[in-house]
């Protein structure tokens, strides 16, 4: 018999941004990195002989709260990916309920009948998941392995034991990042011993626990959803500086001109850059929630993609939608090859400074010959590993 801890990935972006991550390599968060070390704590005593997970970033960074500390070495297989979405791959939630709706409700019921072009089916998963699991268990009789996988793909493998199929897996839980599973595994048999156990992450920590979509997946009382159109530099203008208007007057009051056409003049050079990615509306159903404006162009040689301007209108505030805007931002500059993130920040903003600050910007200097004074804020978004994370 084999023991297998079957274990979720940390908090990745597409959970905090709301954007669809199947095959997507997206990184960890800086609570996802909370998550990690709290992993680690709890298998510090656990004798374990090998270490397996996805290839992608979130699952292989993850799997350091074990092997690492463990003396082993990582072994990594595609058969532990999540499900691969194809045409939805980075799309935010928001944009899925407007434009795929009927799929989007197939897709959370696991129905036989969803279908994405280039991606898979739940059946397809199911099979994927448990032939893997099943022969790296055969590979290792008497000893006990643990294997990095996705949520999905977790609940996919959790109802093929119990034999159910697409379309009966729907009233099974949901696993919270770094839970945990315990299979073991004897031949073609597996029993489960426990499954989706966060008995370690502290609430606060926890992602399932701030978030509503697992309870209520058909809408009314869940997550807002964000999604994104272009904001029209030609036509609207006058929206863009009226935005602009009220966030200068909220940070820096009337006792500083307010530069109106020097701004829109900006948005409407970078706006010709791509008129579908630089300047962009957040959209919360019909109704602006927000302005992401980009620079597609500057600090290119740096590699990094800045962001002149991130609005959330005055009534959406501190409603933990900003983030999402953060996301578009990631999903924009990383295709291009950016690595990191750079923006201005007002240092008696204190409300921006520390959602900044939550989202892992740091401080990296001050900007010259600024009409007022401003920090400038770098977030890292290159496929590198937390190296503090142990301390956490």
């Amino acid at each position: 018999m084999t023991t297998v801890y079957l274990i979720r990935h940390a908090e990745a972006e597409g959970n905090l941004y709301r954007r669809v991550h199947g095959w997507y390599d997206s990184l960890i968060t800086e609570n996802g990195y909370r998550q990690i070390a709290a992993l680690r704590g709890r298998f510090a005593d656990v004798p374990i002989d090998a270490v397996y997970s996805s290839d992608l970033f979130r699952t292989m960074t993850t799997a350091r709260a074990i092997y690492p500390g463990h003396g082993l070495e990582l072994h990594t297989t595609p058969g532990l990916r999540e499900i691969g979405v194809g045409v939805w791959e980075d799309k935010p939630w928001g944009a899925l309920e407007r434009e795929d709706a009927l799929n989007l409700i197939r897709f959370n019921h696991c129905s036989p009948e969803f279908r994405v072009r280039g991606g898979e089916t739940f059946a397809q998963v199911q099979a994927r998941i448990r032939e893997t699991v099943f022969r790296l268990a055969a590979a290792h009789p008497g000893q006990t392995i643990a294997l990095f996988s996705h949520g999905t793909a977790i609940r996919c493998l959790q109802a093929a034991i119990r034999g159910l199929g697409p379309g009966e897996m729907d009233g099974l839980g949901h696993s919270d990042n770094t839970a945990v599973t315990c299979l073991e595994i004897q031949g073609e048999k597996a029993r489960i011993v426990f499954e989706n156990d966060n008995s370690h992450l502290p609430e606060e920590i926890s992602t399932l626990a701030r978030q509503k979509w697992w309870k209520e997946r058909d809408g009314g009382g869940g997550d807002a959803n964000l999604w994104f159109r272009p904001l029209n530099m030609k036509k609207e203008a006058e929206r863009f500086r009226a935005a602009r208007h009220e966030a200068w007057q909220n940070i820096h009051g009337t006792s500083v001109p307010f530069d109106g056409d020097g701004f829109v003049k900006d948005a409407l050079r970078c706006w010709k850059q791509d008129p579908h990615k630089a300047v962009m509306w957040a959209m919360r159903r019909d109704e602006p929630a927000g302005i992401l404006h980009l620079d597609l162009e500057r600090d290119a040689d740096q590699g990094v993609g800045y962001i002149p301007f991130f609005y959330m209108m005055p009534q959406l505030r501190c409603q933990g939608l900003g983030v999402q805007l953060l996301g578009q931002a990631v999903s924009a500059f990383r295709p291009l090859g950016r690595t990191r993130l750079r923006l201005r920040c007002a240092p008696d903003n204190l409300r921006a400074q520390r959602f900044y600050q939550k989202y892992g910007f740091v401080k990296v200097g001050e900007a010259q010959g600024s009409r007022v004074p401003l920090d400038i804020l770098e977030k890292d978004i290159g496929y590198t590993v937390k190296e503090d994370w142990m301390n956490l």
